[in-house]
Protein backbone atom coordinates (compact mmCIF):
# COMPACT_ATOMS: atom_id res chain seq x y z
CA UNK A 1 0.00 0.00 0.00
CA UNK A 2 1.30 3.10 -1.27
CA UNK A 3 1.65 5.84 1.76
CA UNK A 4 2.57 8.79 -0.99
CA UNK A 5 -1.19 7.95 -2.45
CA UNK A 6 -2.46 8.04 1.19
CA UNK A 7 -0.36 11.58 1.65
CA UNK A 8 -2.05 12.91 -1.65
CA UNK A 9 -5.41 12.11 -1.01
CA UNK A 10 -4.93 13.80 2.88
CA UNK A 11 -3.07 16.87 0.73
CA UNK A 12 -6.85 16.96 -1.81
CA UNK A 13 -8.73 16.96 0.70
CA UNK A 14 -6.98 19.47 2.86
CA UNK A 15 -9.79 21.65 2.35
CA UNK A 16 -12.27 20.07 4.31
CA UNK A 17 -9.98 20.16 7.55
CA UNK A 18 -7.20 18.36 9.12
CA UNK A 19 -7.95 14.95 7.04
CA UNK A 20 -5.51 12.23 7.92
CA UNK A 21 -4.58 8.72 7.17
CA UNK A 22 -4.13 5.45 9.30
CA UNK A 23 -2.70 2.49 8.34
CA UNK A 24 -5.08 -0.49 8.85
CA UNK A 25 -5.39 -3.99 7.31
CA UNK A 26 -3.06 -3.29 4.95
CA UNK A 27 -4.47 -0.11 3.27
CA UNK A 28 -5.13 3.18 5.00
CA UNK A 29 -8.03 4.32 7.11
CA UNK A 30 -8.70 8.48 5.88
CA UNK A 31 -10.09 10.61 9.01
CA UNK A 32 -11.58 14.38 9.59
CA UNK A 33 -11.90 15.79 13.08
CA UNK A 34 -11.07 11.82 14.31
CA UNK A 35 -14.57 10.14 12.14
CA UNK A 36 -13.09 7.31 9.33
CA UNK A 37 -15.34 8.33 6.27
CA UNK A 38 -12.46 7.42 3.61
CA UNK A 39 -10.44 4.19 3.07
CA UNK A 40 -7.62 3.42 0.97
CA UNK A 41 -7.06 -0.56 -0.17
CA UNK A 42 -5.08 -1.38 -3.80
CA UNK A 43 -4.07 1.98 -3.95
CA UNK A 44 -7.73 2.99 -4.66
CA UNK A 45 -9.84 5.08 -2.68
CA UNK A 46 -13.28 4.66 -1.62
CA UNK A 47 -15.51 7.33 0.28
CA UNK A 48 -18.30 6.34 2.94
CA UNK A 49 -21.59 6.37 0.89
CA UNK A 50 -25.05 6.29 2.75
CA UNK A 51 -28.45 6.39 0.93
CA UNK A 52 -27.87 10.13 0.62
CA UNK A 53 -24.74 10.51 -1.50
CA UNK A 54 -25.10 6.65 -2.69
CA UNK A 55 -26.90 7.79 -6.46
CA UNK A 56 -23.54 9.82 -7.09
CA UNK A 57 -22.03 7.11 -7.34
CA UNK A 58 -24.17 4.72 -8.75
CA UNK A 59 -24.62 7.58 -11.87
CA UNK A 60 -20.75 7.66 -11.98
CA UNK A 61 -20.57 3.65 -12.84
CA UNK A 62 -18.49 2.75 -9.23
CA UNK A 63 -19.12 0.18 -7.15
CA UNK A 64 -18.58 -0.50 -3.24
CA UNK A 65 -15.49 -2.05 -1.28
CA UNK A 66 -15.45 -5.55 -1.63
CA UNK A 67 -12.52 -6.71 0.86
CA UNK A 68 -12.76 -10.45 -0.13
CA UNK A 69 -13.27 -11.86 -4.11
CA UNK A 70 -14.91 -14.85 -2.93
CA UNK A 71 -17.18 -13.13 -0.36
CA UNK A 72 -20.50 -11.80 -0.89
CA UNK A 73 -19.79 -9.09 1.77
CA UNK A 74 -19.37 -5.43 0.96
CA UNK A 75 -18.98 -2.39 3.13
CA UNK A 76 -20.37 0.89 2.45
CA UNK A 77 -17.48 2.91 0.38
CA UNK A 78 -17.65 3.41 -2.70
CA UNK A 79 -14.86 3.52 -5.53
CA UNK A 80 -13.92 7.41 -6.42
CA UNK A 81 -14.41 7.56 -10.14
CA UNK A 82 -10.98 8.35 -12.04
CA UNK A 83 -12.08 11.86 -12.95
CA UNK A 84 -13.20 13.33 -9.93
CA UNK A 85 -9.59 11.65 -7.95
CA UNK A 86 -8.09 13.95 -10.78
CA UNK A 87 -10.16 16.98 -9.60
CA UNK A 88 -9.24 18.81 -6.41
CA UNK A 89 -12.58 20.89 -5.95
CA UNK A 90 -14.95 17.61 -6.96
CA UNK A 91 -13.27 15.73 -4.93
CA UNK A 92 -14.06 17.87 -2.21
CA UNK A 93 -17.37 18.11 -2.63
CA UNK A 94 -17.35 14.14 -2.91
CA UNK A 95 -15.28 14.04 0.25
CA UNK A 96 -17.58 16.57 1.99
CA UNK A 97 -20.40 14.25 0.78
CA UNK A 98 -18.66 11.14 2.44
CA UNK A 99 -17.88 12.69 5.82
CA UNK A 100 -21.69 13.67 6.05
CA UNK A 101 -22.72 9.86 5.38
CA UNK A 102 -20.16 9.16 7.90
CA UNK A 103 -21.75 11.79 10.54
CA UNK A 104 -25.35 10.08 9.72
CA UNK A 105 -24.19 6.80 10.25
CA UNK A 106 -21.59 6.87 13.56
CA UNK A 107 -22.52 4.77 16.39
CA UNK A 108 -22.62 6.42 19.56
CA UNK A 109 -19.91 5.65 21.77
CA UNK A 110 -20.45 3.73 24.73
CA UNK A 111 -20.39 5.70 28.05
CA UNK A 112 -17.96 4.45 31.01
CA UNK A 113 -19.75 4.17 33.93
CA UNK A 114 -17.91 6.96 36.06
CA UNK A 115 -17.16 6.07 39.95
CA UNK A 116 -19.03 7.75 42.18
CA UNK A 117 -16.57 10.09 45.24
CA UNK A 118 -19.36 10.52 47.49
CA UNK A 119 -20.45 6.12 47.76
CA UNK A 120 -20.58 4.63 50.91
CA UNK A 121 -18.02 2.30 51.74
CA UNK A 122 -18.90 1.16 54.69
Amino acid sequence: MSRQFADHVCDMLSPLGSVTARSMFGGHGIYLDGLMFALIAWDILFLKADGGNRPMFEEAGSGPFKPWDDKPMVMPYWEVPADVLEDGAELCRWGRAAFDAALRTRKPKAKRKALSAGKDRG
